[in-house]
């Protein structure tokens, strides 16, 4: 097996609700989760809204108040990146693609202005757009466009490393065909490992080698996607299965 890119050993998120007094209940939205993904490996985190998912993506990308999280994150790999579910909130409206794609670089700092705008006409090529959508703003794009785009800043620099969170939900099912075979030919060209979530098992199973199941903060079931799909040991799993069969 190849080497991990990343490590989770018991991650815990927990977050105060605090009333008027200053005082309130805790509530734990991840509990004690530990696992790995491996270099060139897409790893599936499924189950259903609410059950933690997103909360565990941004732990590990640091994006949670520190004495939220409990337990052990290591990252292998450089800059990890994230794909955003909604590609219109997390692209600035007022600004063109190739501005947006330029912004990481020009705050990474290694690159002169021809350079970066070099990188940004290939990263369009590579994802599949033509080079004037450099000129264009997000609300002259299609949603599969603009989670084209939204893929594109997370790659702009060259992580290993990928956490896709819900990246199809919002797009039409021909659409996300379209992205889900896109995220798999990057895999290959550039050597990524993807944490890829969603709530639906057919999505994971297209495109995933292994799958964890998350329920209400803990991962009750994980397995080779195959193994996971055909023969579910946990009930949550067998009702994830049967509302997309």
């Amino acid at each position: 097996m190849n080497e991990p890119v990343l490590e989770v050993e018991n991650l815990s998120v927990t977050y105060r609700d605090k009333n008027v007094f200053g005082r309130g209940r805790t509530f734990a939205a991840v509990e004690n989760v530990s696992f790995q993904v491996h270099q060139g490996e897409i790893l599936g985190l499924v189950g259903e809204s609410g059950c933690g998912k997103s909360t565990l993506s941004k732990a590990i990308l640091g994006m949670l108040p520190p004495d939220a999280v409990q337990g052990r994150i290591t990252h292998h790999t450089k800059r990890p990146q994230m794909v955003f579910q909604d590609p219109f909130s997390s692209l600035n409206p007022a600004k063109t693609v190739g501005w947006i794609l330029e912004e990481p670089l020009r705050v990474f700092g290694k690159y002169d202005a021809a350079e970066r705008k070099r990188r940004v006409l290939d990263m369009l090529e590579r994802l599949g757009l033509e080079r004037d959508y450099a000129s264009r703003r997000p609300r002259e794009l299609s949603g599969g466009q603009r989670q084209r785009v939204s893929i594109a800043v997370a790659l702009i620099q060259r992580p290993k490393f990928i956490v896709a969170d819900e990246p199809v939900s919002a797009l039409d099912v021909t659409i996300q065909a379209q992205i889900l075979d896109l995220l798999w030919d990057l895999r290959r060209e550039l050597d990524l490992s993807y944490l890829f979530i969603s709530h639906d098992l057919n999505v994971i199973y297209s495109i995933c080698d292994r799958v964890m199941v998350m329920e209400s903060g803990h991962i009750i079931e994980e397995g080779p996607v195959e193994q996971v799909y055909d023969h579910p040991q946990q009930e949550y799993t067998k009702k994830l299965l049967q509302a997309v069969r």
